[in-house]
């Protein structure tokens, strides 16, 4: 069973800034495709303990801080990711480029990259104190709101995981995700949801919240895309006007 997603606050390592920004249209643009991931899908190897940072989302660590999976970058041969201090997004965060291998410090606690995905990066943490309490045994396995849902949302337990993969259908079946305002809801506390979909480019926003924290948001996803939640792999099967189609495709 893969380790949870997660955030960081404090953060060393290698890297750089990005920024952009650009007027507004003053006629309505035409539907453009979104362009497509140049690969390899993942570079390295996750760890059984590993904590894994959702593409777009955040996780938080042991011993306070957070990070955010903010961007992803490949160019047929290679892949980076870039992450960004803190749980959440806020003004004057920095940001760093980070490959398998890359170390970064959070709060005074090491963790080594170790796999980097279009749609996850996976840390380990260096100490054995912070492996325990990433597996540490919630206090309860229903989900309560807030930051009380940490044990829930930000773990590499593995009863906590096998609850949520309980959740969605077993793998090979399908799995549909309804636009306008659906929701669906996990046990252990991680809700998922649509942010959009355009048949016309035949790309869709996906996201998922746990524990206040956005934990993972895919932008410009298409059919033959993997998407994680709660541990879970899935790939995008299909597209419509009214759901997102994603058949299973981990235990």
């Amino acid at each position: 069973m893969a380790g949870a997603t997660l955030a960081l606050w404090a953060l060393t390592a290698c890297g750089g800034s990005s920024g952009g920004g650009g007027d507004d249209p003053t006629t309505t643009p035409a539907t453009t495709q979104a362009a497509k991931d140049k690969g390899p899908q993942c570079i390295g190897e996750a760890p059984a303990d590993g904590a894994h940072v959702l593409r777009g989302g955040g996780f938080r660590l042991p011993g306070g801080g957070g990070v955010q999976y903010a961007a992803a970058s490949a160019d047929g041969t290679s892949r980076t990711a870039t992450l960004r201090d803190g749980a959440g997004y806020g003004s004057g965060q920095q940001q760093w480029t980070v490959k398998p291998g890359s170390r970064i410090t959070v709060s005074g606690h090491t963790y080594t990259v170790r796999q980097v995905c279009s749609y996850r990066v996976v840390l380990e943490p260096q100490d054995a104190k912070d492996k325990a309490a990433l597996a540490a045994a919630p206090k309860s396995m229903e989900f309560a709101g807030g930051t009380a849902d940490n044990t829930l949302c930000f773990t590499t337990n593995r009863a906590v995981l096998a609850a949520a993969a309980k959740s969605f259908p077993a793998k090979g079946q399908t799995l549909s995700l309804l636009d306008n305002g659906g929701v669906k809801q996990l046990p252990t506390g991680p809700s998922l949801t649509v942010s959009y979909i355009d048949t016309a480019a035949g790309t869709a926003g996906l996201g998922a919240n746990c524990a206040g924290v956005p934990v993972a948001l895919y932008k410009d996803v298409r059919a033959g895309d993997t998407v994680e939640f709660a541990g879970v792999l899935f790939k995008v099967s299909g597209l419509t006007e009214q759901a997102v189609r994603l058949t299973r495709t981990s235990e």
